[in-house]
């Protein structure tokens, strides 16, 4: 498009064009532009349509990948070392959890999809890298839903030498630090709960 950009009565910013190029066609007309996709099976379904059409879910995509960011920042900043840890394993290990299966044709075997990093970690830290850590996709063969998907992405980090305080006061600093540049604030709504992480944190027997 090719013109003058204006605001509308609503305050929608917009073009008045003068000149524009057809690039390609739309073969089924978008979702009504005021009301955006608010049928949930299809904004499941088809993605892209609701990302087209609903700002917030842009915005989710664009949290996570601050979240991801910030998180890899933090760890690093903390000589944490990252690493890749292998998916196929001839046994999943690293958590109670029902495995997807596949079969490894070069080998004749079945292997499992990892559900969860852990063991691998674990022998990094053996093996002498005392901080580690992985943004590891896992996958778990059980129910699912909207907030819990079969294969999903994990953090875990390992540190040679920390004991559970040391822990306690790294994992409320990665938190804080999360809030602090990708939400930029340490008060959160959760459905209808509001959440303040305003330290001191509770800390409480287990």
């Amino acid at each position: 498009l090719t013109g003058v950009t204006f605001t509308t009565k609503k305050g929608e910013p917009t073009v008045r064009a003068t000149e524009w190029t057809f690039l390609s066609k739309a073969l089924r007309p978008l979702p009504d532009k005021w009301h955006g996709l608010t049928d949930k099976e299809v904004s499941y379904r088809e993605r892209h349509l609701d990302l087209l059409v609903n700002e917030a879910t842009r915005e989710r995509f664009r949290l996570r990948t601050r979240v991801v960011k910030a998180l890899r920042g933090y760890l690093d900043g903390a000589a944490f070392e990252e690493v890749e840890t292998p998916i196929l394993a001839a046994k999943a290990t690293g958590a109670l959890a029902r495995p997807f299966y596949t079969h490894h044709n070069a080998l004749g075997i079945e292997c499992a999809l990892r559900i969860a990093p852990e063991t691998w970690l674990k022998k990094l830290v053996a093996g002498g890298i005392d901080r580690v850590y992985e943004v590891a996709r896992c996958f778990r063969n059980e129910g699912m839903d909207p907030s819990h998907l079969q294969d999903f992405t994990m953090v875990e980090w390992y540190c040679a030498y920390f004991d559970f305080n040391d822990n306690m006061d790294f994992t409320q600093g990665l938190l804080l630090h999360l809030l602090d540049e990708a939400v930029r604030s340490r008060t959160i709504r959760w459905g209808e709960h509001t959440i303040d992480f305003t330290p001191p944190w509770p800390r409480v027997r287990m």
